[in-house]
């Protein structure tokens, strides 16, 4: 009876049973359309959409990109692998004057292979040998040896006590218990990256708040540490089903990940989030140069690699002549930040812009292809209308 009187009341106020079920329909719809940034990771970090700015390395981060992210809603970040402490703190104070959002500083946990200690003269010779013939070509002398490696993770991380990042974002490696206790102590979630099920389950056992579960298509170094990176090429859409079978903590998608498809898709498979790199790096806010982002939108995006000649670690990036002409020669390579210094003094890094460009580090994942927009902020909005159309 109550049921017939509500009906009843409904017609005569106008309202016909077609309009109000399509009205309840819709408003289901809509409800569901909703959902998908209403994950463990958004409420964790109180941001409004589970999409993470990959943080590039190499002085490839700004702080422009970083703040145009969160300002948009998702979590820009950050690469402070090769700042020094003061540069750390000096860089969180100028992303606060642009946002009052949450965003991410990363840093690396091993910033020097074991191998440094044990290349000595005769092997350096053998690498300026190998590389005599581009430097030639260049009309430059062959290098001193590099000795000044820069920072390192101990010196770093007391910046990051000092700045208060809401996020303290690590690769290669899981920092110490002191480490992880003082960030939770000062209110700074933390985040590590896994290249593996086994990296997952050792993040989550040391006490990280979210794991980065990175597929062999990111573009950038594997930021492998329990095996090698050689030994650790799980492909992003068969690695995250597995971390979310394992561990219970926030699971993010990384590594071919370039458009609201793929978002779905690692979110379909139980992720919590996804961190896009490549499709940021492109934008017009990020610190690359224009070549190395006019590149990511030519054919030659198509045909990434997987090489250790840029910095000595295992890295994807665009094929060029080096990583083609020495691909069989890695052997000769010197360990990192070794081989990264040297390769700077040929001018490999796209910040370079009078180098050759068959010289240089053009990073890119494997769904470069996919790239469409160039302004952070339009990239943002275009997956978030997206998703909620989906």
């Amino acid at each position: 009876m109550k049921r017939r009187s509500a009906l009843k009341a409904i017609v005569l106020a106008g309202v016909s049973f077609n309009s109000l079920s399509s009205f309840v329909n819709q408003s289901t719809f809509n409800s569901k359309k909703t959902m998908w940034n209403n994950t463990k990771f958004t409420k964790l970090l109180g941001i409004e959409y589970p999409i993470i700015q990959g943080p590039f390395g190499g002085g490839l981060s700004s702080v422009k990109l970083t703040s145009t992210v969160s300002n948009s809603g998702g979590l820009g970040s950050f690469g402070g692998q090769p700042f020094s402490s003061k540069e750390i703190i000096e860089t969180c104070n100028e992303i606060r004057k642009l946002t009052k959002k949450p965003f991410n500083i990363n840093l690396w946990v091993n910033d020097r292979d074991e191998r440094l200690a044990s290349f000595g003269d005769k092997d350096y010779k053998r690498l300026t040998d190998l590389f005599k013939p581009y430097f030639n070509e260049l009309g430059m002398p062959i290098p001193e040896r590099p000795t000044n490696f820069g920072a390192n993770f101990e010196e770093q991380i007391e910046a990051i006590y000092d700045a208060k990042p809401a996020i303290f974002s690590f690769v290669y490696g899981i920092p110490s218990s002191d480490v992880l206790e003082n960030c939770r102590r000062l209110g700074i979630k933390t985040i590590g990256a896994a290249t593996t099920v086994d990296e997952a389950i050792a993040l989550e056992n040391g006490g990280v708040d979210a794991i980065v579960a990175t597929g062999f298509e990111a573009g950038g170094h594997r930021v492998s540490f329990l095996r090698s990176a050689e030994d650790s090429l799980t492909g992003t859409f068969s690695l995250i089903p597995q971390v979310v079978d394992n561990v219970k903590i926030p699971i993010i998608a990384a590594g071919g990940i370039a458009d609201a498809r793929g978002i779905k898709a690692a979110l379909a498979l139980g992720a919590d989030a996804v961190q896009m790199g490549t499709a940021f790096l492109a934008t017009t806010q990020s610190n690359a140069s224009q070549d190395h982002k006019d590149k990511l939108f030519t054919l030659d995006a198509k045909y990434t690699t997987l090489t250790k000649v840029f910095t000595g670690r295992l890295s994807r990036g665009i094929r060029n002549r080096l990583t083609e002409e020495l691909k069989h020669h890695e052997d000769l390579f010197a360990p990192y930040p070794l081989q990264s210094k040297f390769m700077g003094l040929l001018k490999a890094y796209p910040s370079s812009t009078d180098s050759n460009s068959d010289y240089k580090s053009y990073w890119a994942g494997q769904s470069a292809l996919l790239l469409k927009h160039r302004d952070a902020k339009i990239l943002m909005e275009t997956l978030v209308n997206e998703m909620n159309k989906m």
